[in-house]
């Protein structure tokens, strides 16, 4: 077994936008890509902490992210 980071899956700005997903019942929040065109969310990482969000916007380049419900 080796110890290395799996690759960032990748993301083209000009059709996804970097979003927030947070539930209203329990409060998780999910960051992922939502199509600007058809609205579907692509789930990458659940967000624990402000960090966590702090580290998925250092590794995409984003600064930026929509919170949607």
């Amino acid at each position: 077994m080796t110890n290395k980071k799996k690759a960032a899956p990748a993301f083209d700005a000009q059709t996804e936008e970097a979003a927030l997903r947070c539930s209203i019942c329990t409060g998780e929040q999910t960051a992922g890509f939502r199509n600007k065109n058809t609205g579907h969310f692509r789930e990458i990482m659940l967000i624990r902490s402000p960090a966590d969000l702090d580290d998925f916007k250092r590794e995409y380049g984003v600064e930026d992210v929509k919170k949607i419900f």
